[in-house]
C-alpha cells in the first residue's frame, strides 16, 4: 500500500496536491455568493419567539433584576448568630445535602 506525504505520490497523475482548490475559481465563487445576499433580500428576514421563550426571556430579567445577595436576610441571620438564637436543623440540612448530591452524582 503506497503512503502518500504531503501529496507526493509515485502513482500521482495531477502535480495539484490532492484537498486544494484553485484560488481563482475559488474567488469567483465568492463575489457570486455575495451579490446573492442582496440588501432586499435581508429586509424581509425576521425572528419571532414563541410565547414559551418571551415568559423565559422575561423570566431571566427578573432574575437580572434582583440582587445577588439578600442584604436583609444576611443582617438577620448575623444577628441571629450573635444572640445565639439561630437554630440549624439537622435533618433538614441532612435532607437539603443529600438532594444537592443526587442532583450533581445522580
Amino acid at each position: 500500500m503506497p503512503v502518500n506525504f504531503n501529496g507526493v505520490n509515485n502513482n500521482s497523475v495531477s502535480p495539484q496536491r490532492p484537498g486544494t482548490t484553485d484560488r481563482s475559481s475559488d474567488a469567483a465563487s465568492a463575489s457570486r455568493t455575495d451579490t446573492a445576499s442582496s440588501p432586499a433580500a435581508s429586509a424581509r428576514d425576521s425572528v419571532s419567539l414563541s410565547a414559551r421563550a418571551e415568559a423565559m426571556k422575561q423570566a431571566e430579567q427578573q432574575l437580572r433584576d434582583q440582587p445577588e445577595i439578600d442584604d436583609a436576610r444576611v443582617a438577620e441571620i448575623r444577628q441571629a448568630l450573635a444572640d445565639g438564637t439561630y437554630k440549624v436543623d439537622a435533618e433538614k440540612l441532612a435532607q437539603k445535602m443529600l438532594e444537592m448530591d443526587k442532583g450533581i452524582f445522580g
